[in-house]
């Protein structure tokens, strides 16, 4: 493996908060790098707030949802998702969002990866956990409509990229990070499919 070497990160001149939303808050950040060159960036405002994306394994299936995704204007499908909320850690927090997406909890969460999101625009985390063991238990959750539950095969995990409503970058690199685990966990559940 290549070394790489390691850069002087540029100096922040000024930030200013220059848009709010509801949601967000869009900074501009000025920077001077370390060779005089100066640039203006925008971003949205730090958060320590990070979330959570489930892999629900149950026999030999992994369980999907459907739901609205409002910046492409179409229903995407994809592994249950959403925040941490104040004083949980990714685990629980991928327990709660189990029972709120899916109806299941999980005795077994296995924290598989820790992704950045367009770090060039966001600080946020998305914690990848793989959920083993599951069990029926509903808890209400805050989204507008009942979410369609979708059971694919394991042994066909990775035709999920060639499905047309599979596209969103985060669940591609959670269902690479889940066929790793599985290769190295379960290599039985995963077969050439066909």
């Amino acid at each position: 493996m290549t070394e790489l070497k390691a850069l002087k990160k540029p100096n922040i001149l000024n930030i200013d908060n220059i848009a709010r939303s509801r949601l967000f808050q869009i900074q501009s950040v000025n920077l001077e790098f370390s060779n005089g060159e100066k640039r203006v960036y925008e971003r949205m405002k730090p958060a320590n707030r990070e979330a959570v994306m489930i892999v629900p394994i149950i026999n030999d299936s992994i369980i999907l949802i459907r739901e609205y995704a409002v910046g492409i204007e179409s229903y995407d499908f994809g592994f249950p998702k959403g925040a941490i909320d104040p004083g949980e850690n990714a685990l629980e927090a991928a327990n709660r969002e189990l029972k709120e997406e899916i109806g299941y909890g999980a005795r077994s969460l296995i924290e598989i990866a820790k992704l950045s999101m367009a770090p060039s625009y966001f600080s946020s985390k998305m914690n990848i956990v793989i959920a083993h063991d599951l069990y029926p238990e509903q808890l209400i959750g805050d989204e507008p409509e009942p979410l369609v539950q979708i059971r694919w095969p394991i042994s066909k995990m990775m035709d999920l990229l060639e499905h047309p409503d599979f596209t969103e970058a985060r669940n591609v690199s959670a269902l690479f990070l889940a066929q790793r685990y599985l290769q190295q966990t379960a290599p039985n559940m995963l077969t050439i499919s066909k």
